[in-house]
């Protein structure tokens, strides 16, 4: 049995139509015969949505009981039993109630497919996995149900809903939506202009990357080499030279006049070590086109056109841009250059710019960084032609002109091409041109003719002179042409040891940078440093990049030792001799980059230690003064009641009996918070979350407080949170007395509660001073006092202790004005995910009404929830 086919209609928002697009999918399949139900179909109430379920069977639902209410899911096994050959499935994301055959839709889905049942369902882009954090940044709303992308990308079929935003706000302003009394929150919440267009483009993406996914696979499986223009693919050819800036500027403008279109730069290295660019101008241009949108590639190859144009054809590239040659005139004496051999072999599918630049024809810079023993193959070749075939080519053209040239012309031109074969293969091809043209001048042109005898001795001593002087015009050539190319590598090893010291210096290159450099620059396919604590001791990896890194200095093809116990290891091919000194440098210098990376985590060290320090200075001087005040007004207060020589009336005891009490309250709340604040610094505050109503703990909290100075508005309908409820506590406790503190007399502090998306806000409200804006976050650090705030005040730890500790549950504090006058401290902590224990059902237009208890499935709801009582649940999560 084959498996099913899965078609997924993929929703820019809640509300474009995928269950109508669904259902009418549902008809067409029915009208030409197919077997189609309706697994699970929920219409909200939309008119249009209930209509379009007419004329489709339905299989019923299974209905199940939870936290003493009754909801209904798709039966799968009723739906298995029936073996349609469609299934119309509604929401692929839902959360199944607790006690469900599977606890997401899309395994139920799974399933269904494995028995090879084809199936339609509907799914938002929001509530992709991938795409979480992106939608929360955007619409302030965490999705809780997702669905894995891969479950996505696997279908056989997507298809976008899409609507403009526009349309979808008319839509919702009309009630075809949501009912009309959550229009208003809807369309300034969720449903904002920016928010759908932010959604609308990121389901644009998506499918626009998948279609592309489903066009690389197909050109792959048919082996289409030739590019298909579905996308314009801009590819830029950098040289590691000044103009690469000017080319990927260019490439952006040409790429921002077509939607969708992608920049690729890509830097040719040979295979045989360092080049003559600068490691400086290509992190500069790798930065640049990083900025613009674009990605960077550094791809080996000995035949730079070549390379390129392999490397546009394989990313489906449309165009190459490319600088006009940086060569001068004489120059081209040695081929017709990248940009023009690009051109001729792109073909008719890929367009090639040949964008002009400032440094057009002022000369190449640097020759490619190579001794004169690996001048390659093409250069070693073209000497030997020059020595030995060139000769021959002149000598029979001279042999057949009329007019004798004379001896000495004669051997001035064999000399000519003596020089060329070494400037071109170096010194082999040199001495044998000299070898060649001597025998030559000899047989054609020394007398006697066409014989190796020479009558006249003056011609004997002009052959040797010349073959003296040809070769040693060879070997200086061939000596100045090693010089060159010394100076050369020299100038590039400089280049890039001075860069990479200056960048390490700066602290600009991590270690993994680093890695990528020497891996980049000597084109290895993996690097590692490796250290070990003894020569005893198995080596570990300090860092690695690369595929496959080597564990072990022995198994890598080039090894450098760094002391004693630290080694960088590389794998891909044996390096010359001469880059093993570079190697070194790079060696030096990631040792260096390590133990700077280490002293910075020490010094982090330090710096908690110092700032431990610092804390537990200001807590003697604490302990030294508020903390003896109380001590003494309590000892004070004792003592008098011992004294036999005073006879105290019975409300002067009940005074000091009440001052007692108080100087021992506030010595247990110092102490409370000065616990707490080292529990902080010190790392060991670890909460217990649990789920819990604020109105279980918050009223609580206000114990420390007089009665009539609080003002309580707790909504019943709030979600329950995730917190400690005994940090919860006392971070409200702290918050609240603070308020009170400041609070004018007289006046009442309101601590309110409301929530939005997953998130529950407590905020604490006074009509004190308030702090200026410059001052909100210095009350929380410890030991600080805003204003003229007594001594006796306290030691400054309240705030401090109640940051820490929301922080310490995954939630926020921070400091707001008070409109008209004051200070609002805003508490924000997550919401628990099965809400509270009593029923509540969000409807986001497109999520079923689902039960939100602890543990169970959340809808997505964008405007807010929707509560009902038990019945109207009842007759939401019936049979429809």
């Amino acid at each position: 049995m084959g498996r099913g086919k899965l078609r997924i209609y993929l929703g820019s928002a809640p509300g474009v139509g995928k269950t109508y697009a669904m259902l009418s999918e549902g008809h067409r399949r029915v009208e030409r015969g197919s077997d189609c139900v309706v697994g699970f179909v929920e219409h909200h109430g939309r008119p249009r949505t209930e209509v379009m379920l007419h004329g489709l069977e339905q299989v019923e639902r299974k209905e199940l009981s939870y936290r003493g209410a009754a909801f209904t899911e798709m039966d799968v096994d009723a739906v298995l039993a029936r073996r349609p050959a469609l299934a119309l499935v509604d929401e692929l994301a839902h959360t199944n109630v607790p006690g469900s055959r599977n606890a997401k839709r899309w395994q139920d889905v799974e399933e269904l497919l494995r028995a090879g049942i084809d199936v339609v369902t509907t799914v938002n882009i929001q509530h992709l996995e991938s795409l979480g954090d992106v939608v929360e940044s955007i619409t302030g709303v965490r999705q809780r149900e997702t669905v894995p992308d891969e479950v996505v990308r696997r279908a056989d079929q997507i298809e976008l809903v899409d609507m403009s935003p526009q349309a979808l706000r008319r839509r919702m302003a009309h009630g075809n939506i949501y009912k009309s009394d959550k229009v208003d929150a809807a369309l300034s919440n969720y449903f904002r202009p920016g928010n759908l267009t932010a959604l609308r483009e990121l389901a644009l993406l998506w499918v626009a990357d998948r279609a592309d996914e489903y066009l690389q696979q197909y050109r792959g499986e048919h082996n289409i080499r030739s590019t298909w223009q579905a996308r314009e693919r801009i590819v830029v050819g950098l040289t590691g030279g000044p103009e690469g800036r000017t080319l990927i500027r260019r490439a952006s403008r040409v790429a921002a006049k077509g939607s969708g279109s992608e920049i690729l730069a890509v830097y040719i290295a040979r295979s045989d070590g360092l080049t003559a660019a600068s490691p400086k101008e290509l992190a500069v241009q790798r930065t640049l086109v990083e900025d613009l949108g674009g990605t960077f590639h550094h791809v080996i190859g000995d035949n730079v056109p070549d390379a390129l144009l392999e490397f546009a054809r394989g990313v489906n590239a449309t165009q190459i841009v490319l600088g006009s040659s940086r060569r001068r005139p004489w120059q081209y004496i040695f081929g017709a250059g990248v940009g023009a051999t690009v051109a001729r072999d792109s073909g008719p599918d890929l367009d090639v710019h040949i964008v002009t630049h400032e440094e057009v024809a002022k000369g190449r810079g640097l020759p490619v960084v190579r001794s004169a023993a690996r001048l390659g193959r093409p250069r070693i070749v073209a000497g030997w032609v020059a020595g030995v075939v060139l000769p021959l080519l002149l000598a029979a053209l001279l042999t057949h002109i009329d007019s004798d040239p004379g001896l000495a012309n004669e051997m001035l031109l064999f000399l000519a091409l003596t020089v060329a074969s070494a400037l071109l293969g170096g010194l082999y091809p040199a001495l044998a041109s000299a070898a060649l043209g001597s025998l030559l001048l000899n047989y054609y042109f020394a007398p006697p003719i066409h014989r190796f005898t020479i009558s006249d001795p003056k011609n004997i001593v002009a052959i040797a002179v010349f073959f003296g002087v040809a070769g040693s015009v060879a070997s200086v050539v061939d000596a100045a042409a090693r010089r060159t190319h010394q100076a050369a590598r020299l100038r590039a090893e400089s280049e890039i040891l001075s860069f990479l010291a200056g960048s390490v210096l700066r602290g600009e290159t991590t270690l993994d940078a680093l890695l990528e450099r020497v891996r980049e620059t000597f084109a290895m396919e993996s690097v590692a440093l490796l250290e070990r604590e003894s020569d005893v001791e198995p080596w570990k990896p300090a860092g690695s990049v690369g595929p496959s890194p080597v564990t072990r200095p022995e198994d890598a093809d080039v090894d450098m030792p760094i002391g004693d116990h630290m080694a960088l290891a590389l794998s891909g091919r044996v390096l010359p001799a001469e880059d093993r000194r570079v190697l070194g440098a790079f060696a030096a210098q990631a040792a260096v980059v390590l133990d700077r990376q280490r002293l910075v985590g020490e010094a982090e060290e330090a710096r908690r230690m110092a700032e431990g320090n610092r804390i537990r200075t200001a807590l003697l001087a604490a302990v030294s003064h508020d903390l003896r005040t109380p001590l003494a007004s309590i000892k004070a207060s004792v003592s008098s009641l011992r004294s036999d020589d005073v006879e105290w009336s019975e409300e002067d005891r009940a005074e000091l009996l009440q001052g007692i009490e108080e100087g021992a309250d506030r010595l247990d709340h110092l102490v409370g918070n000065l616990l707490d604040m080292s529990r902080l610094q010190t790392g060991t505050v670890t909460p217990l979350i649990r789920e819990i109503d604020l109105d279980e703990v918050v009223p609580m909290a206000l114990g420390g407080v007089p009665e009539d100075s609080v003002l309580l508005d707790i909504p019943e309908t709030l979600p329950m949170v995730a917190v400690d409820p005994g940090l919860l506590e006392r971070t409200v406790a702290n918050v609240v007395e603070n308020a009170v503190k400041y609070s004018p007399a007289g006046e009442q502090v309101l601590v309110a509660a409301s929530f939005l998306g997953d998130r529950v806000e407590v905020r604490v409200v006074d009509r004190g001073p308030g702090v200026p804006e410059e001052a909100k976050d210095r009350i929380f650090a410890p030991f600080q006092r805003y204003g003229d705030a007594p001594r006796g005040a306290g030691v400054g730890l309240g705030l401090a202790v109640a940051r820490g500790f929301a922080e310490a549950m995954d939630g926020t504090l921070a400091a707001e004005d008070t409109p008209g006058g004051g200070l609002t401290m805003v508490l924000t902590l997550k919401a628990a995910a099965g809400g509270r224990p009593q029923i509540h059902v969000s409807v986001d237009g497109e999520g079923r009404s689902a039960p939100q208890g602890p543990g169970g499935p959340e809808a997505d709801r964008p405007p807010g929830p929707v509560d009902f009582d038990l019945d109207s649940i009842r007759q939401k999560a019936g049979p429809q």
